[in-house]
């Protein structure tokens, strides 16, 4: 059972957004899977590695586009993506130390991270950006 579900109250309505945050939910999914079945430490660590680079390469995306457009809260936004970042490193460093496991509240954590996230920050963006003609 997927642990996210997309649906269209995820869409910003920018479609290079909406399908890198398809994606970012796709992986999310397979590390909640992995973790289920429970898959080795290196074949968890590998998944969370590639979550963690696909998320870097979405906030940049995301963050060049704002920065183009002058996106009035994107000093706001930023931030939110850079505790993110720190937190989910903080996560990947104990993981691979050992001292800490996927547990299902790590999961639900980045489960709810990513709903609020997409539902609340990126919504907002999704506005602005069609309001000047970005889709």
């Amino acid at each position: 059972m997927a642990l996210i579900t997309w649906s269209d109250t995820y869409s910003v309505q920018v479609s290079q957004f909406d399908d890198q945050h398809k994606k970012l939910i796709e992986m999310l999914n397979d590390l909640h899977d992995s973790m289920k079945v429970g898959k080795g430490k290196e074949a968890l660590g590998k998944i969370l590695k590639s979550l963690i680079q696909y998320t870097a390469m979405h906030f940049s995306s995301e963050e060049r586009l704002m920065k183009q457009h002058n996106y009035p809260d994107y000093e706001q936004h930023k931030k939110e993506h850079n505790q993110l970042v720190m937190k989910v490193q903080d996560v990947q460093k104990k993981y691979l130390e050992g001292s800490t496991i996927l547990s299902q509240e790590v999961m639900n954590f980045l489960k709810e991270w990513l709903r609020n996230h997409i539902q609340g920050e990126d919504k907002k963006y999704g506005i602005f950006f069609n309001s000047i003609g970005v889709k």
